[in-house]
């Protein structure tokens, strides 16, 4: 079955100026160009922008994405990868909305409601989960599995080691810190070591993160303004992302 571009950009909620976007740059050209230069696109080119989309909400760039796809060549693998990501962020949006419940029912019957119902859902940290999916449904499942396994102490536990390594980085930045310096780079090790002491994650079972994993975090630190924040804006971000690609040359 063939649909023209107004079809698809209708039923996908996307502009007609994406899809040709997409065509320019080899993402995703039309099955076939009718009369006056009219796009249409066939299933298998409907089945390649679902995975686009889904793609591009795990936050990859386009470019990442036609390497994704371009190496994906089990199609229908791929998608029950894609299933067991949203089956995973379900779980975790019917937890909030059943915690969000619970505070409203308790703030309504004038009764305390323990922090940790109050909290459900909204734990883990959520930047940290979007890198891992980066790496497939199954390291995001066993990184997860590991965090509930945690325990309330143990998540609190790992909050304050994390909290007091993003302060290291702050004050470091604010103190004009060289990224090179001995000083940042003993902050690189640290954090490279907190990086791989997550199950799941690149270099997990070994608990040495590899280089490429720490540069790409690295820069994303810089380039999305969430991550950019846990740093004190673009500036303690730009001091952390230039320490951690030394440490990584030099050490990784």
């Amino acid at each position: 079955m063939s649909r023209s571009i107004q079809d698809v950009t209708r039923l996908a909620g996307i502009s007609s100026r994406t899809l040709r976007h997409y065509d320019q740059i080899g993402l995703l050209p039309p099955s076939s160009i009718g009369h006056g230069g009219l796009r249409h696109y066939d299933d298998a080119a409907v089945r390649r922008l679902q995975r686009i989309l889904l793609l591009r909400e795990l936050g990859l760039p386009l470019t990442e994405i036609a390497d994704v796809l371009d190496a994906q060549s089990d199609e229908a693998a791929a998608l029950r990868g894609h299933l067991d990501v949203l089956h995973d962020e379900r779980g975790r949006i019917d937890r909030q909305i059943a915690s969000v419940e619970r505070t409203l029912t308790a703030l309504d019957e004038g009764r305390p409601i323990m922090a940790e119902e109050m909290l459900d859902g909204f734990d883990h940290t959520q930047h940290q989960d979007e890198v891992t999916k980066r790496w497939g449904a199954d390291a995001y499942a066993t990184s997860d599995a590991w965090w509930r396994g945690l325990g309330v102490d143990g998540q609190a536990d790992f909050k304050a080691r994390t909290d007091a390594l993003g302060r290291a980085w702050a004050d470091a930045a604010e103190r004009g810190v060289d990224p090179t310096s001995d000083e940042a780079q003993a902050l690189a090790a640290r954090h490279a070591e907190w990086l791989g002491s997550v199950p799941g994650t690149p270099g997990s079972d070994v608990g040495r993160p590899p280089k490429e994993y720490v540069v790409g975090l690295a820069e994303m630190y810089v380039a999305d303004e969430r991550f950019a924040a846990n740093y004190g804006g673009v500036e303690g971000a730009t001091f952390v992302r230039d320490a951690l690609v030394a440490y990584a040359e030099r050490e990784l």
